[in-house]
């Protein structure tokens, strides 16, 4: 393997955000993608060195420049976020049995997930393994297990299982991480038959977190986080109104069990829109690829790569966004240092400010402009969406179907691209 000797090839099933598999449905607007080739030449998903930060993190343990910590209480997770700069705070609980690692998993002990722009790690307390994925700017997300075991030399897996429930229409048919809301029994058991849906910016607040714990407060916006459905034969819960605005978890679990007391309504708000943004710069750069080694190049080839480039670039700009009706608040850290990790222009505005009142972000064009995976996108759609960007953000009238961005909108996300972005077009800087 790429990794080492100590990366082993197993066959368990990840399920790094929500393992649900078939059951698990897209937005009802999103269109059907078939699985592509995940073994084509032009992918070689398995095969080559991976650029991912836990696999980087898994050569450094193996060849002894990085030795894993292993704390008392939660094993080798802190190190593993230290070593990943992923925040606690990011700690997302999820309850419903949507893993391979279901039968530890309930509403008493949920999974715990930690992400950043880079990676994510999830945890179950008394697990054999920790489940881990990193974003490769080629490949998109590669899965990986490490052995929960404290050992002398911590063995990184990358299960070949994996793909069996994260590469699926939820994450539009590429190798992706993705968040699924989920109507629950008591136990945690989930009832796909009650519906379910993968969440991101687009979707409606009443629709999100069934099955996840959400602290934070929102106002009357109702959500199906923290709730069961007590009676399978006339199923309640989808929304519990005794559950909305919590500041607290300490009524359904204990919080010394975790790293942060919290499961924070802005984090899951962020990995929702971070989520779909990764599988959809995959799948377009995927879809390029492959056209490019096949020779593909035909009209309906090039009308397909247009449609991909407009995709992107509304889901960047969050064109879609459900508008918040009220103002809505985390209790945790990571509203703060979310926005801390910049970069931040001249006059000490981001592209991570959060709004929070009428939207998620201040500026909306998407933090993962930044990313690895959008500087890997294939010239032949890297280009034409940065010059789809520009044509939009800078319009003196603004462009039909890009209504909600104001011109002040538009003229501050310009001027923060052109201050914190490496390797910009030359047109970007003309003022």
């Amino acid at each position: 393997m790429p990794i080492g000797t100590t990366l082993r090839t197993t066959t368990v099933l990840l399920g790094m955000v929500m393992g649900a598999t078939s059951h698990v449905k897209a937005q009802g607007e999103e269109p059907y993608r078939k699985n592509l080739p995940a073994d084509h030449p032009a992918i070689t998903y398995d095969a080559g060195p991976v650029r991912d930060p836990v696999g980087e993190l898994a050569r450094a343990v193996e060849t002894g420049e990085i030795r894993l910590a292993y704390d008392a209480q939660f094993g080798y997770l802190p190190s593993l976020l230290r070593h990943l700069d992923v925040n606690t705070d990011s700690q997302a609980l999820v309850f419903s049995k949507t893993s391979f690692q279901a039968p530890l998993i309930s509403p008493r002990a949920p999974r715990a997930i930690y992400f950043s722009d880079t990676a994510a790690v999830g945890v179950v307390r008394g697990a054999s393994v920790i489940e881990l994925a990193g974003f490769d700017p080629r490949r998109g997300a590669v899965f990986y297990t490490l052995d929960a075991a404290r050992s002398d030399s911590p063995r990184f897996d990358r299960p070949k299982g994996c793909l069996r429930c994260h590469q699926q229409a939820a994450t539009l048919g590429v190798p992706g991480p993705y968040i699924g809301s989920v109507t629950t029994s008591v136990t945690g058991r989930p009832n796909f038959g009650l519906g379910t849906v993968v969440t991101d910016h687009r979707t409606p607040f009443e629709a999100r977190w069934g099955g996840w714990y959400v602290t934070g407060t929102h106002g009357s916006q109702q959500h199906r986080g923290n709730a069961m459905a007590r009676d399978p034969a006339a199923p309640a819960g989808l929304v519990d109104p005794a559950r909305q605005n919590l500041r607290s978890l300490q009524r359904f679990i204990d919080v010394d069990e975790f790293l942060a007391p919290t499961s924070d309504l802005i984090a899951l708000m962020t990995f929702e829109h971070q989520t779909q943004m990764i599988n959809l710069l995959t799948r377009i750069g995927w879809e390029a690829r492959l056209a490019d080694h096949d020779g593909l190049l035909d009209v309906v080839e090039t009308q397909a790569r247009r449609a991909g480039v407009e995709e992107i670039v509304r889901y960047m700009l969050f064109v879609d966004e459900i508008p918040l009706t009220e103002e809505i608040e985390g209790v945790s850290s990571f509203t703060e240092t979310f926005e801390a990790r910049g970069p931040h222009d001249s006059q000490g505005r981001s592209l991570r400010d959060f709004d929070l009142r009428s939207r998620l972000f201040r500026y909306p064009l998407s933090f993962m402009i930044y990313s690895d995976l959008f500087d890997g996108l294939p010239d032949v759609i890297k280009e034409p969406v940065y010059e789809r960007l520009f044509e939009v953000l800078s319009a003196d009238q603004g462009v039909d179907g890009f209504d909600a961005l104001s011109p002040a909108d538009r003229h501050t996300i310009v001027a923060i691209v052109r201050d914190t972005k490496m390797e910009l077009p030359d047109y970007w800087a003309v003022e």
